[in-house]
């Protein structure tokens, strides 16, 4: 995926890409209108303004909204009907998700509503517009949505701030009136028309942002995961012989062919690996055997949900919809199940992946299994407890991940007295999905931080030059081997150089491509 740096503006026209949604959420980048995008949205808001007009009552531009459908409303008090839409809908309670939650979902709206198809006023998505490059994010909750008729209070929320109510953070990070922050900016708050409340909440974008982001921070983790794997290996005196390219090739899976190549490239060199290649040990433990097959599953889900979240990408989510020919459509293209499968999904390997470097973390501390190194890497056992206690915060949150990898998309509770009768769940298990990208993130940390410091202690030999890379790395920021410190801050540390792609950048000369195999992923 490339780099958000590289993508400073996002002209919204056509559908975008994962990498431009990243770009607004996580860079700040600006965002533009095209010219075509002007055009789509000033056909299509005169198709709702002729309905309007019309004596026949069509949903969503002259009636009520859910089980509230049947009812006529008259001209003199559709603007109302808009503005109690979104007030009533921006229902949502707990804490505030974060910031490129909510400009990711703002961007994608903003991307729906440029596809001509929603009948907003082009003022309306200025203004959206405007909103992003200002820094302003609307408070959103993390309770409302059900993830279907869409991300309804996220999405609330948000439209709430267009019309200069509510709250939202600044530029700066301060939590400031809605009003104010637009008045500070230049921006006038808008006052919606027909049709407008539905357009700006009736869509899956706050479930698809948070998938888009999740997917590009796996890419790295899953990356991170084949590093710590093989200092793993390394450490506690493992073959590199099962992940030759031949064997994979017996099984032709995409990402364990992947994997296992990274952990050959990433081992190659190494001292300690060929120290013991005479040695008569017939078979590793299987979380080192078989790390690539799961590594590399992983990799094949997520290969998956990038095919459903391009697809959603350019998608349009809202209901009714406004054709070429000036028809006004209900559908159900708002209901989140495509979306919410694969983030349940997506939990499932995060899950076991973690599971895995919590057994090699707790092989390298256990004398009976690490082959020579000292009990729990301690530099005075029974004085110091080494990393004792840092797997059991490891293997606090692997149970953690285990929980949370129960599907939340099997589950439906009914709302609007039973008009809207099954929902996805979809918000519910993108919530959870953002839970578990944190938590791999901290397991992977703290199996860094084990393996760098079992290999610091295999000294005089010498690891391979790309785990040696990632050892050095580390040890700009924690201390090697040595009497007991406070961990905390270190699992911190290693959790930053993991977040920030450090780790992946300080190995990238020897695994960024594997040498005997050509193998490079295509993203």
């Amino acid at each position: 995926m490339p780099d958000i740096a590289q993508q400073p503006n996002v002209e919204i026209d056509g559908p975008l890409t994962r990498a431009q949604v990243v770009a607004v959420a996580r860079g700040g980048a600006r965002v533009s209108l095209s010219a075509a995008a002007e055009r789509r949205l000033i056909a299509a808001r005169q198709h709702v303004d002729a309905l309007a007009e019309a004596s026949t009552a069509t949903y969503g531009v002259s009636t009520g909204f859910g089980a509230l459908a049947i009812r006529h409303i008259p001209p003199s008090r559709r603007a109302a009907l808009q503005r109690s839409l979104i007030r009533s809908h921006a229902a949502g309670a707990g804490d505030a998700v974060e910031r490129e939650v909510v400009r990711a979902q703002m961007v994608l709206r903003l991307r729906t509503l440029a596809s001509g198809y929603t009948g907003a006023h082009p003022e309306t998505a200025h203004a959206l517009t405007a909103l992003l490059n200002a820094g302003i994010t609307p408070v959103v909750h993390e309770f409302g949505s059900l993830g279907c008729s869409g991300d309804l209070a996220p999405l609330a929320a948000v439209a709430l701030a267009l019309m200069g109510e509510g709250t939202v953070t600044d530029a700066g990070g301060n939590v400031v009136d809605a009003e104010k922050a637009l008045h500070d900016n230049g921006i006038t708050p808008v006052i919606l028309a027909e049709k407008e409340g539905l357009a700006l909440t009736n869509g899956t974008d706050g479930m698809l942002g948070m998938l888009v982001l999740a997917l590009t921070d796996l890419h790295r983790l899953l990356d991170v995961a084949d590093i710590t794997a093989a200092m793993s290996v390394e450490a506690l005196l493992g073959t590199d012989r099962v992940f030759a390219g031949d064997l994979q090739a017996l099984r032709p899976h995409p990402g364990q062919a992947y994997a296992a190549a990274r952990m050959r490239a990433a081992l190659a060199g190494s001292e300690i690996v060929a120290s013991h290649r005479e040695c008569h040990r017939v078979q590793d433990a299987y979380s080192l055997r078989c790390a690539p097959q799961v590594h590399g599953a992983a990799r094949d889900t997520v290969a998956h949900a990038e095919t459903v979240a391009d697809r959603e990408l350019a998608a349009t989510i809202d209901n009714p919809v406004v054709l070429a020919d000036g028809r006004l459509e209900s559908n159900g293209n708002f209901h989140g199940a495509p979306l919410a499968y694969v983030l349940d999904f997506l939990a499932i390997p995060i899950a076991d992946v973690a599971s895995m470097a919590e057994r090699r973390t707790d092989r390298m501390l256990d004398v009976a299994r690490s082959h020579g190194l000292p009990a729990f890497l301690a530099a005075d056992p029974g004085i110091d407890s080494g990393h004792m206690i840092a797997q059991y915060t490891q293997a606090a949150v692997v149970a953690e991940l285990k929980r949370i990898a129960v599907p939340a998309s099997v589950d439906s509770i009914p709302s609007s007295a039973m008009q809207e009768d099954h929902v996805s769940m979809g918000w519910s298990a993108a919530r959870k999905l953002r839970t578990a990208v944190n938590g791999l993130t901290t397991v992977l940390a703290v199996e860094y931080l084990t393996a760098a410091r079992a290999l610091d202690l295999r000294a005089p030999l010498r690891p391979a030059p790309a785990t040696a890379a990632a050892v050095a790395l580390l040890r700009t920021k924690v201390e090697g081997p040595g009497p007991d410190r406070h961990m905390a801050p270190e699992i911190a540390a290693a959790a930053d150089l993991i977040r920030d792609g450090a780790l992946l950048r300080a190995v990238a000369p020897q695994v960024a491509e594997d040498p005997a195999s050509g193998e490079r992923r295509q993203r």
